[in-house]
């Protein structure tokens, strides 16, 4: 018998809840008479379900039957104190043009929230649904005077934001903020949405003095931290170094912060204060794990804007280290770092395949191997010596299958393969690498694999793919002069073929690197004019665009280049940022 009853109550909730979806089926097609006739019958089982109370009102005045919606309110409202059904009266008075009526009952719900502070949920839930924005405001408002517990900034940033009102909004933001210090990063993404690059930007200067204001009427980190993220944003690392200090100075427990910031500093080429901050870290940290990373890059610093002329100088300084915290498992990083530049600046390749070769020895475990193990086989790479180089890979793939470094040695094992003219089998590992849990090396694989799929069956001797791929080696081998050359020599004698988009291409990337940056912008013009059905459009419009903006200071054509992105390429990997590039040089007030 009771299996029996349980049967039938499962029977009977299966059958309302089909009954409700029939009704909203109804109602989002329109057919408005029918979700009436089922709406009415699911009310009449469950009269207290405000989910069927509401749909009931709504279609009872999407059918234009606002006295049967009256009368159904009223009714209810005599038996029901919850009031957000006074706001529905009201709303369905507005509806008649009423609003006499209408701003009397707002008023009642608004009033009932001095009776009782909770009804402000449902009230002000109410006028937001009606889009009754400035009765939403006064709603929360008033429950947050009467109880200083209640916390509904979000709600109104959200709201000011959809009214315009940008100061109060960013004064909710950061009171939500300070209250909740868990949402901070959800407050940022916010924000993030009404500021740009562009310190100038009215939205970025209410901010920026929302922020001073509160700094000088209390002292808090969080403002100086929200300080910090807005310059960041503005890429002005030189101010958000004061206010990171400043944080630190009062909390010097962690350097993390001041750490993130010049790594952020030298990924955007900022390297002058980047190098002040890894110099502060020098000076501030305690932990000499955190001092060593610091001189590691401010050595890759140096590296980067180097020449030949200095090589011997930077040399001294990696043996200087090395003496001063030794050859040890702490300074792996650091000896890899130091076979890197020995081989790939130096031209020292037996010396730094000797000196890995013994920090190999050191009882490193399986990964930190396998780290050392990469650098041994590019540098095998760099030599030509493609079959040794593979031992390595395949060492690594075989030792920690699955892993993201297995991953980037498998994607290796078909570069190198590549890079010797075995096309196919660069393309049966590239094909496994398409799944990759890495999105880098996903993308990486797939464009080599488009890159050899497209070109290899143009002539039976492939004679352009090799010339390519050869011109790839020298780059890699930092041989960027000669490479141009044999690009050159593609570009020059095989102007019928698919892969002169991507010589062009390949060039002027290495151009860039030479801060050639009219040959670099000449090559992406050619592919924008000759080449624009091939997937390198995007790639060009967008280099093209940060040319122009960011080397040859001409912001207009700029401008047109990202344009072209957002209206012509929605699907592209640029989008976000061509959009942002975009609105920052129109010089909109919101981003």
């Amino acid at each position: 018998m009771r299996l029996l009853f349980i049967l039938i109550l499962f029977l009977s909730a299966n059958m309302f809840s089909q009954n409700d979806i029939l009704a909203k089926e109804y109602f989002k097609k329109g057919e408005y008479e029918k979700a009436l006739h089922e709406y009415k019958r699911l009310h009449a089982k469950s009269s207290s379900n405000i989910n069927y109370i509401n749909q009931l009102v709504s279609v009872y005045q999407e059918l234009e039957q606002y006295q049967e919606a009256e009368a159904f309110l009223l009714k209810l409202m005599s038996r029901i104190n919850y009031p957000a059904l006074t706001v529905e009266l009201g709303y369905n008075y507005q509806l008649k043009n009423d609003l006499e009526k209408a701003n009397s009952n707002y008023q009642k719900a608004i009033e009932s929230i001095d009776i009782r502070p909770t009804n402000v949920f449902s009230v002000a839930r109410s006028f937001q649904n009606h889009s009754l924005l400035k009765e939403a405001v006064i709603s929360y408002e008033k429950a947050m005077a009467l109880k200083p517990d209640f916390n509904f900034n979000l709600q109104l940033a959200q709201i000011y934001g959809e009214q315009g009102d940008i100061e109060k909004m960013f004064e909710s933001y950061v009171n939500f903020a300070d209250s909740s210090p868990r949402t901070v990063s959800s407050v940022k993404r916010s924000i993030n949405d009404f500021i740009s690059e562009n310190s100038d930007n009215e939205n970025n200067i209410i901010f920026r003095r929302i922020l001073l204001k509160k700094i000088q009427q209390e002292p808090n980190l969080l403002w100086n931290e929200l300080l910090s993220w807005l310059f960041i944003q503005q890429k002005d690392f030189k101010k958000a170094f004061i206010q990171e200090k400043a944080i630190f100075n009062r909390n010097p427990e962690s350097l993390n912060r001041i750490e993130e910031l010049a790594l952020i500093s030298a990924n955007e080429n900022k390297n002058d204060i980047a190098k002040e901050i890894f110099t502060y870290i020098v000076e501030k940290a305690q932990d000499p794990e955190i001092v060593l990373e610091a001189h590691h890059q401010l050595l890759q610093l140096e590296i980067k804007e180097s020449t030949k002329g200095n090589y011997d100088e930077i040399h001294n300084k990696y043996l200087e280290l090395l003496e001063i915290y030794g050859i040890n498992i702490q300074t792996l990083n650091l000896q890899i770092s130091y076979g890197h530049f020995l081989a790939f600046f130096m031209n020292e390749t037996s010396k730094a395949t000797a000196f890995l070769e013994k920090t190999l020895k050191l009882p490193l475990i399986t990964l930190e191997k396998a780290e050392v193990k990469l650098e041994l086989g590019d540098i095998l790479v760099l030599q030509e010596q493609f079959n040794k180089a593979l031992i390595y890979y395949t060492q690594i793939q075989r030792n920690l299958k699955n892993s993201t470094i297995s991953q980037e040695a498998r994607y290796k094992v078909a570069k190198a393969s590549y890079y010797k003219g075995d096309f196919k089998w660069a393309e049966s590992q590239l094909k496994i690498l398409k799944a990759s849990t890495s999105q880098l090396i996903a993308n990486d694989a797939l464009d080599l694999k488009l890159l050899i799929s497209d070109n290899k069956y143009e002539d039976s001797l492939q004679t352009a793919l090799k010339l390519y791929s050869k011109a790839d080696l020298l780059s890699f081998q930092n041989r960027n002069d000669e490479a141009i050359t044999l690009l050159d020599k593609i570009l020059n004698n095989h102007k019928t073929e698919p892969i002169m988009a991507q010589a062009l291409y390949k060039q002027a990337q290495l151009f860039e690197m030479k801060k050639e940056f009219q040959k670099a912008a000449a090559n992406y013009e050619n592919i924008i004019a000759n080449y624009r059905d091939g997937i390198l459009i995007d790639d060009a419009y967008f280099n093209l665009a940060e040319i122009y903006e960011k080397q040859l200071n001409q912001p207009e054509k700029a401008k047109d280049l990202y344009e072209k992105i957002i209206f012509n390429h929605a699907d592209s990997i640029y989008f976000v940022d061509a959009r942002k590039r975009y609105r920052a040089l129109r010089g909109d007030s919101i981003n």
